[in-house]
């Protein structure tokens, strides 16, 4: 067994076995998918579902002493479910039963159309986050397996999910659901809460447990059991979910003024085995690309917004500066295997096309149990309490143009980095940069590289003129060192992609 955190539970204790029993007792079972809410409510537009609101004055757990507060998320739209709510207090277990009346609705027509025993698609956790008493939205489970958390400082953005099934595959992806949670009510001034969640899907069932912290950076302590009902070929753990449209890295679509448009600018990893930092700026593909990151041992993985500033989205409405990144610690129970980075075409920032997992190397067979932990944070770009300089921009231009080079067919690619032993350094201090290709990189040349201190933003620039070979899977790798010793994690790019930048232009 996984090893609990310790808790004062209440008189009549609500063990993490109970939904474990649950959970192996689906998967033994033939998959029964959740009964869908009425058409009209699946037919919503997205504004008038919007325009449903709960009324935060009737928040499950507001007349007590608790700081945590529950707000109920109504089925509708993209809900297309009901989830059963449970709440834990010390009088045991009971249901958090629908109230038609804690909800507005754009219209008495709707109103109307309500039942009034419809049932809950999830919740929103609330807690005073800043320093006055005023309650702040901080974690939100609704929809499938996801669920979204923010950092005191961060807006909503990228999503976590209990498990990726088949993500990417031509086999098609399943979305197991939560079916029922069971949330148990934090003491008097407690600072931190638990809930339960039982999930099922086609091929797996499984049984979690989440421990959370709110704060600057919100913490959830993530346990789970996962019960396999088929086998699946590409089982993903701690995925997370997220939208990259375009960057600085990319061309800008036809028509878009803003600068830049994206949830999060790149996936980072942490390998304990080499002591490496990897870092992997993200791209909105032409096609399909899924990406496998081998590591010697997972110190941890996220998918990180390092563009904070305003200015490089000019965005009053979505704000994207202020969307959090998010960091997978690994904790117990997670075997060898490889990080997983799925990038998805689209042509609108309304849909999600970037998933971050890790794929066991273990087999997900029918009739196989996996249990692991990990902890889960959202804040700032520096969840992952990283050391090391890091990238922070990335160009790319023709290597045959005033500013790029003189050579036909190659490419210009700058990276600025910045921060970790970086900022102690003179202007003059002897750094160098690693440069190499990798992957297919049969006939990939190097030309040139070079490393110049750049005064005006006090960052570290690598300018390296690179003709890709003829392989569409090379990826290049840069670094900057000082004395044979590293100073920044390691950027990696895939040449196929910088070339389609470079030839789309801005």
């Amino acid at each position: 067994m996984l090893q609990c955190l310790l808790y004062t539970f209440p008189a009549q204790a609500f063990e993490f076995e109970k939904v474990v029993d649950r959970a192996r007792a689906l998967a033994e079972g033939k998959y029964e998918p959740p009964p869908e809410v009425p058409a009209f409510l699946r037919e919503l537009n997205y504004q008038d579902y919007q325009a449903i609101r709960f009324n935060p004055e009737v928040s499950l757990w507001r007349e007590g002493r608790s700081r945590f507060q529950v707000m109920t998320v109504p089925p509708g739209n993209f809900y297309t479910h009901t989830v059963q709510l449970n709440e834990i207090d010390a009088d045991g277990v009971k249901p958090i039963p629908f109230d038609k009346s804690a909800y507005s609705f754009p219209n008495s027509d709707l109103a109307k159309r309500i039942p009034a025993n419809l049932g809950h698609a999830g919740f929103k956790l609330t807690y005073p986050l800043g320093e006055g008493a005023e309650y702040n939205q901080f974690l939100v489970f609704a929809g499938a397996s996801y669920f979204r958390g923010v950092g005191t400082e961060n807006r909503f953005g990228l999503s976590a999910r209990g498990i990726a099934v088949n993500t990417g595959l031509p086999s098609g992806e399943e979305f197991p659901s939560f079916v029922e949670f069971w949330l148990e009510r934090p003491g008097g001034g407690s600072d931190r809460m638990r809930v339960y969640g039982l999930l099922n899907g086609p091929s797996v069932s499984g049984a979690y447990r989440f421990d959370i912290h709110p704060g600057s950076i919100t913490r959830v302590e993530v346990t789970a059991e996962l019960f396999f009902r088929n086998a699946v070929d590409q089982p993903g753990l701690a995925p997370l979910t997220s939208m990259f449209y375009y960057g600085e890295n990319t061309k800008r679509p036809a028509g878009e003024w803003r600068p830049q448009v994206h949830d999060s600018d790149g996936l980072l990893i942490h390998d304990e085995g080499s002591g490496e930092w990897l870092w992997r700026p993200l791209v909105n593909p032409s096609r399909l690309n899924l990406s496998y990151l081998q590591v010697k041992r997972l110190g941890g993985f996220g998918l990180i917004q390092r563009d904070t500033a305003f200015h490089q989205f000019e965005d009053a409405e979505a704000r994207y500066d202020l969307r959090p990144s998010a960091w997978v610690s690994p904790r117990q129970g997670w075997s060898d295997g490889e990080v997983v980075l799925v990038e998805i075409p689209t042509n609108s920032e309304t849909n999600d096309n970037i998933v971050a997992f890790w794929k066991p190397a273990e087999d997900a067979s029918a009739g196989t149990r996996q249990q692991f932990a990990y902890t889960l944070s959202f804040g700032g770009p520096d969840v992952a309490g990283q050391d090391s300089g890091r990238a922070i921009k990335t160009f790319v231009g023709d290597g045959n143009r005033t500013g790029g080079g003189a050579v036909e067919n190659s490419l210009r690619i700058i990276v600025d980095f910045a921060g970790g032993p970086l900022e102690k350094l003179k202007p003059d201090a002897p750094v160098i940069g690693t440069v190499s290709a990798g992957g297919g990189s049969e006939g990939t040349e190097i030309l040139e590289h070079y490393v110049e201190f750049i005064e005006a933003d006090n960052n570290w620039r690598l300018s390296m003129l690179v003709r890709p070979g003829k392989a569409t899977n090379s990826v290049l790798r840069g670094q900057l060192m000082l004395d044979d010793q590293p100073l920044t994690e390691v950027w990696t790019y895939s040449l196929s992609e910088a070339a389609r930048a470079a030839q789309a232009g801005s």
